[in-house]
């Protein structure tokens, strides 16, 4: 593999975000804590579910011992699992994105803090799963993003090399990881993420429409040396 371009998934590939958001306002409600309106939970969504979680309780002034956050946060997962795909859609400037990137000859994959048996069931009921050479969760490996070693480990699964590798996130956290692995990042403004994307200097910033394969492209040494030289 020569190039390889590596997604996260929630708020990047996938509009996941009313799964996440019902999925948690559902387990809080059944311990009697009000819902939080879905634009506020949105931009907890980056930092995974115990943090959205936590961002419940607090926005509603609840504090709760540690245990009973982790009974919820299983609730959390159990009750998401049975409904990952009832809401959540690609995104579709990702859609076009992953068939430019195909066409190309270019290697895709996944690099996520969702959990590795979660993403690969998110992909599989969305039909996506086969499109990518390695897919890799925030438990694949004993650290998860930020860590620079979770997207460098899931460039090696997928049989790339750092210098040949775009990164394509929404969060900080995502933007934090590129730096962190010296990879060049293409950053999505309309996804989930606690500090603006437009804050944040990715390589290349993009909004909603923007063609996204083609920004990865361009990321690639020889291509944007090509683009220089015209």
């Amino acid at each position: 593999m020569t190039r390889l371009a590596v997604f996260d998934l929630d708020g990047t590939l996938v509009d996941t975000a009313p799964d996440l958001v019902d999925t948690c306002n559902t387990v809080l409600a059944r311990r009697g804590v009000p819902e939080v309106a879905p634009e506020t939970l949105r931009r907890h969504i980056g930092m995974g579910a115990r943090a959205m979680i936590e961002a419940s309780l607090r926005l509603n002034a609840i504090t709760l011992a540690p245990a009973e956050i982790d009974t919820i946060f299983h609730d959390y997962i159990e009750h998401y699992a049975s409904r990952i795909d009832k809401l959540s859609r690609p995104f579709p400037e990702l859609l076009t994105a992953l068939d430019t990137l195909d066409a190309a000859g270019v290697g895709l994959a996944v690099c996520t803090n969702k959990r590795e048996g979660l993403a690969r069931q998110l992909l599989t009921a969305l039909g996506l799963l086969d499109r990518f050479v390695a897919v890799t969760g925030g438990d694949t490996f004993p650290v998860c993003k930020p860590n620079a070693e979770h997207l460098l480990r899931t460039i090696e699964l997928a049989g790339g090399t750092r210098e040949r590798t775009v990164y394509v996130g929404d969060s900080r956290i995502d933007r934090e990881t590129a730096t962190n692995a010296r990879v060049p990042i293409v950053g999505l403004t309309y996804g989930y993420s606690d500090v603006p994307m437009t804050d944040l200097a990715p390589e290349r910033l993009l909004g909603p429409g923007e063609d996204v394969g083609a920004a990865i492209l361009a990321l690639f040494p020889e291509d944007a040396g090509l683009q220089a030289a015209q």
